[in-house]
């Protein structure tokens, strides 16, 4: 990207945020290729380095300073030679409403099976407004997934030693047989058994919030008679936290996050949480996957607001790999705090009143968060079936064999909902 024309975007951003108040702390800086700007002298003229991310796409940096940057010190860097571009550093936050704890029974879980009757108390719900993924474990014996198919959580973490999700567990065997405190496969990460936290910079990517558990265990909580079920009985879940325990978290480390996964080999990544303004940074990181091979599921937003008009990031990147969810209700409606758009959201998926699980136990949940996993788990089946399937072809799979339906039919490019049996039956 020209240097000159993203440090101007940056500056008009900057004359924007007192209307706008867009949170961000510091700034990404991403060097050019062998440069050594970010351990450098000359650095310390505008500020200094917290963070590095030598990522597989490019090596980046958050540069603090306590007055901000001025538009004269902003142009500087980007001007610089050894700088490719710079752009804030945003707050990212998750993408859900509020949980409530309640008994575990899959019977109360409507978006895989709607009866009618359990979709809330207030919301008894309409019967087969769901994911119609029972037809889907039935029609060959594969249909619940293969333990192959490895799907990045990329949220607050995962609850690892949750009985529903254990032993649904990505495990790395070389860290787990490792010596501790060593980095027993040579990856660059230290006992990284089932994940990595970027948040806290350690091999333990444990659930202090609980989100990230209850996007894992919509997706892939096991069938074991006890608890929920998800989306996918085999699937093997990488947990990689960059969100805090308070469940916001910042750009560069997300974008280390996403790095992470393509090294961990996912197929698919599943990322309910939203929030700053469209960053190259991100989409460098986005692309990356998209080259390896890898869907990138997002969540639309909870501000229901038209995508089309105005942008929710990530679910806005166009990559081809991206797919944006929004969500409905049991009864079939667009849920009230989705975020919607016929050019820019693909699909949509249950989202209000979800029950999942989370941190030792079960909960329920409502946003595009819980919509994004169920769209996951789906992904994940339908690449147990046909694993030759490119990032733009499942989409594109999914968009066209959703089930179309008046009360959907302005919510998405789909015109209805995401539909596992037709997905998979390709129909």
């Amino acid at each position: 990207m020209n240097s000159k024309l993203l440090v101007t975007a940056v500056l008009t951003f900057l004359a924007a945020t007192a209307a706008q108040a867009t949170p961000f702390n510091g700034y990404i800086v991403k060097v050019k290729k062998g440069s050594n700007f970010l351990s450098s002298k000359a650095v310390s003229n505008y500020g200094h380095v917290t963070k590095i991310a030598p990522t597989s796409f490019g090596t980046f940096g958050r540069l603090e300073t306590n007055k901000g940057l001025s538009d004269k010190a902003m142009q500087t860097l980007a001007n610089n030679p050894e700088i490719e571009y710079i752009e804030p550093n945003y707050i990212i936050t998750i993408n859900s409403d509020k949980a409530s704890p309640m008994d575990a029974m899959f019977g109360k879980q409507w978006g895989m099976t709607n009866t009618g009757k359990n979709g809330g108390i207030f919301s008894p719900g309409v019967a087969g407004e769901d994911i119609n993924v029972a037809k889907a474990w039935d029609i060959t014996k594969g249909a619940t997934g293969d333990n192959t198919v490895r799907i990045a959580v990329i949220d607050t973490g995962v609850d690892y030693n949750h009985p529903d999700l254990k032993g649904q567990m990505d495990v790395n065997l070389a860290e787990l047989n490792g010596k501790p405190g060593v980095d027993d496969d040579g990856d660059g990460f230290i006992d990284d058994i089932y994940g990595y936290d970027f948040a806290n910079k350690d091999g333990d990517p444990a659930d202090g919030h609980g989100h990230g558990t209850h996007c894992a265990g919509v997706i892939g909580a096991s069938h074991n008679s006890i608890g929920v079920a998800g989306v996918m009985a085999n699937v093997k879940i990488v947990a990689i936290k960059f969100l805090s325990d308070a469940g916001s978290g910042e750009t560069i480390d997300a974008i280390s996050a996403i790095d992470y996964g393509i090294k961990r080999k996912v197929q698919v990544m599943s990322n309910s949480w939203g929030g700053g303004e469209k960053e190259q940074s991100l989409l460098d990181a986005i692309t990356a996957a998209e080259q390896a091979g890898i869907v990138f599921v997002a969540a639309a937003g909870n501000e229901s607001s038209n995508n089309d008009s105005t942008a929710s990031y990530p679910a806005n990147y166009d990559v081809s790999n991206v797919i944006s969810v929004g969500a409905f209700t049991s009864q079939g409606a667009k849920s009230s705090f989705s975020n919607y758009g016929l050019k820019t959201v693909h699909v949509t998926a249950p989202g209000s009143n979800i029950l999942s699980t989370t941190k030792g136990a079960y909960a329920n949940m409502s946003g595009t968060s819980m919509a994004a996993p169920h769209v996951s788990g789906v992904v994940g089946l339908l690449l147990s079936q046909e694993p030759g399937l490119t990032p733009a072809q499942v989409r594109e799979r999914l968009v066209r064999t959703s089930t179309q339906t008046a009360k959907l039919k302005s919510a998405s490019m789909s015109g209805g909902r995401v539909d596992a049996y037709r997905a998979l039956m390709n129909q």
